[in-house]
């Protein structure tokens, strides 16, 4: 990861997903921080989706799923800070790995950076095995490709997609 890269604007997704509370006000209320912040430009947002949880306790609510594709002038450890912040406003709570929770924000891809760092992974490790990160990027990016591991549309065509469910009638969009 280099400043270099971020002084010029990256290219940056961003998987968000919540189950506990109003889940579509807690999204755009993410989307509202995220846009506030100086350095953050939103390229595209996807259709929201709803999703079965994915490891972590059984018993837990359906998520509501997004991506956000931006722009950023902020280095990838920063933009992750933001990221927790916006977790830490929205008051997530981290006792349980994969647990329910109000809010979650993934870096998912920064730039064409690889990078496994023990700070920030890139890009993020699961990303490629999770139809609620890749059937809401391939909406609004069907020709992306994950940084080492290829196209999206491909990547995804290999998942069970049966937990996942795009909701039309429901959208996100900055202020």
């Amino acid at each position: 990861m280099t400043s270099a890269t971020a002084s010029h604007g990256a290219r940056a997704v961003l998987g968000l997903g919540s189950n506990l509370g109003d889940r579509l006000e807690l999204l755009q209320g993410a989307v509202d921080a995220l846009v506030d912040a100086p350095g953050i430009d939103v390229v595209a947002i996807s259709p929201v989706y709803e999703t079965e949880p994915v490891g972590g306790p059984a018993d837990q609510p359906p998520y509501l799923n997004a991506v956000l594709v931006v722009t950023t002038s902020m280095s990838a450890l920063t933009l992750l800070e933001r990221c927790l912040a916006v977790e830490d406003a929205f008051e997530r709570v981290r006792d349980v790995r994969w647990g329910p929770r109000t809010l979650d924000i993934d870096v998912i891809t920064y730039a064409e950076v690889v990078n496994p760092s023990a700070e920030l992974t890139l890009p993020h490790p699961r990303a490629g095995e999770r139809a609620f990160v890749l059937a809401p990027w391939h909406d609004i990016e069907p020709d992306a490709q994950l940084p080492g591991q290829g196209p999206i549309a491909e990547l995804l065509a290999k998942l069970d997609t049966a937990g996942i469910r795009r909701i039309d009638e429901t959208l996100i969009a900055p202020w």
